[in-house]
């Protein structure tokens, strides 16, 4: 693959093989130990070299994530041709890591979720990771015996509306040592996911849908359910109805599926990355 180095080839294999290792599951045993200082030494050279490529942040160039709706999730799961979308500069805002190319796309396994999975008393339940198309189905499923299984496209869907009636958020995965492409749908909380954790605490590896929340205010009836369930605490009570940060907002959609009057809606927001929508983004590159 071109721009595929040898150090990017050992990089994937160790995190695809040991990725409970890799994001520091719990427990990381004495044998596990030289995989993972070799691991840490990857990601160190591969930052290196990527941000002497690029000048930009080490660790989000390399490994982000887009939030999604759930119904442009389940577009990515149900898919039944392969697709190669390149290009998606205006999607994925990153300088690498932001192609979708799949292979296969109706392979899909589902695996524990690493970030959940180093946690004491995680979020139920733990197998909510959904690897799309080869060649990483394959590879985790063969890989993670214990910690995976192969699931249906409908499988699938299920899966992503269960977390999302749980108020959990929907992110693509990108990862260049995935070959630098879109590999998983990762369907996160707040208080387990070390992507949004770190998203938090500055390193911008997580990009907005393109949508932000918009709030009717005659409608609201100042609740606060909303509040309480935004994953980014980008709403607030105001004097008469909830008001929304658009700079904190991602668009992930939680809020609007929980509000009960229904006040809450998902707008555009131009002065943000574009959706990743297939069928639209098909039909552009087809134009």
């Amino acid at each position: 693959m071109p721009g595929y180095s040898l150090l990017d080839f050992a990089h994937g294999y160790v995190y695809g093989r040991w990725v409970y290792q890799y994001l520091g599951a719990k427990p990381a045993s004495l044998f596990f130990r030289p995989f993972l200082s070799l691991g840490a030494w990857l990601l160190a050279l591969s930052a290196r070299k990527k941000t002497t490529e690029t000048g930009h942040h080490p660790v989000a160039d390399r490994y982000h994530g887009k939030v999604v709706s759930l119904d442009a999730a389940e577009r990515l799961v149900t898919l039944d041709v392969g697709l190669e979308l390149r290009g998606l500069e205006q999607v994925i805002p990153y300088p690498i890591a932001r192609d979708i190319v799949l292979k296969n796309p109706d392979h899909i396994v589902v695996i524990e979720c690493p970030c959940r999975a180093g946690r004491v008393d995680p979020c139920q339940p733990v197998d909510v990771c959904v690897i799309v198309g080869e060649p990483f189905a394959s590879f985790m499923a063969e890989h993670h015996v214990k910690r995976s299984r192969w699931i249906s496209q409908a499988e699938a869907v299920e899966i992503l509306r269960a977390e999302h009636e749980r108020g959990h958020v929907h992110h693509a995965f990108f990862k260049d040592a995935m070959l630098g492409r879109f590999y998983a749908i990762c369907n996160c909380c707040s208080c387990c996911c070390g992507a949004m954790e770190a998203f938090a605490h500055g390193v911008p590896m997580l990009a907005s849908s393109g949508y932000v929340s918009h709030v009717d205010v005659p409608s609201c009836g100042a609740c606060g359910v909303c509040v309480g369930v935004c994953p980014f605490r980008a709403l607030e009570m105001g004097e008469r109805a909830v008001r929304v940060d658009e700079a904190r907002c991602m668009g992930c959609g939680v809020c609007v599926s929980k509000c009960p009057r229904k006040a809450l809606s998902l707008i555009r927001d131009p002065g943000k990355p574009e959706p990743l929508d297939v069928r639209e983004l098909i039909g552009s590159q087809a134009a």
